[in-house]
Formats: structure tokens, C-alpha cells, sequence
């Protein structure tokens, strides 16, 4: 049996997006030759509509850009994506960098002029610290190379 690995939905071509598209990546889809994929959206895991307004990341909150909080849906969508994860004994997942959710290693800073900050999406976060590790779509390569964690 394959390995499953968990993969936000977009980078499989899901129109999961805050805008109603999605992040398709090649490389990512690719990965389905060696592993099962498991597809998820954290933030419609958590309730969120698509298309919806964008969030971004204002310390431990996450708030629209309208202002509106919209932290009880991440975090609700962080616990069903591991959910997930521990049921179907997945140990590592491919994230969309940078997203309030599954961003890992950088986020955007809450200011929403596309400046980049140290941090992690609240499902990122959360399936790290429940030993799920955690790869942006652009890091890939340490699948194959064996890395432990690449951020």
C-alpha cells in the first residue's frame, strides 16, 4: 500500500481558493504516482464559503480583509484536516504556501499588501505540532529526498 499524503485541495486543481480558482501545480498532481493523495481545504473544512473574502494571518487571530474575524472557522478546519490525517495514518502533507491556513514558514502579514512574515497557517501549525509533517508545494523535492521537514 502507498503512503497517503494530505494535499490542500487547490494545488490538486480544486476551485478551493478564497477567489473561486485554485493553485494548480503539475508537480504536485504528479506526486499521485507515488503516494495516495488525500485532498483537503481547511478553510471549507472549517465552514468557509468559496468564493469568500481573503483572511490573513494578525497573530494568533485571523481576521478578512473587511475586518471580520474569521478565526473559529480556521481553527475548526486546522482540527478536521488533522481529523483526517489521523484517521487515515497520514504522517506528512503538502500545503499552499503562504495561506493563513496551510501556509509553513511564511505567511502574510495582516496587513494585506503582500508582505511576507515567519510563521505558519493555523492548519499548518496545527498538524506540525501533532507530528503531521509539513511541505509548501514549492519544497516538494524533499519527498524524494528523504528530509525529514521542510518549511
Amino acid at each position: 500500500m502507498r503512503e497517503r499524503l494530505l494535499v490542500s485541495a487547490c494545488l490538486l486543481g480544486e476551485n478551493c481558493k478564497y477567489s473561486g480558482g485554485n493553485n494548480y501545480r503539475p508537480a504536485v498532481a504528479a506526486l499521485g504516482d507515488r503516494f495516495e493523495l488525500v485532498p483537503v481545504c481547511p478553510e471549507q473544512l472549517g465552514g468557509l464559503p468559496t468564493p469568500r473574502v481573503p483572511s490573513e494571518r494578525v497573530g494568533d487571530r485571523v481576521l478578512t480583509r473587511e475586518g471580520a474575524d474569521v478565526t473559529d472557522a480556521f481553527r475548526r478546519g486546522a482540527e478536521r484536516a488533522l481529523e483526517i490525517a489521523k484517521s487515515r495514518g497520514i504522517r506528512r502533507a503538502v500545503l499552499q504556501e503562504r495561506s493563513p491556513s496551510c501556509g509553513s514558514g511564511s505567511v502574510y502579514d495582516g496587513t494585506f499588501t503582500g508582505r511576507l512574515i515567519p510563521g505558519r497557517g493555523v492548519a499548518a501549525a496545527l498538524l506540525e505540532e501533532n507530528g503531521v509533517r509539513t511541505y509548501s508545494e514549492s519544497g516538494i523535492a524533499a519527498l524524494s529526498d528523504g528530509e525529514e521537514n521542510v518549511k
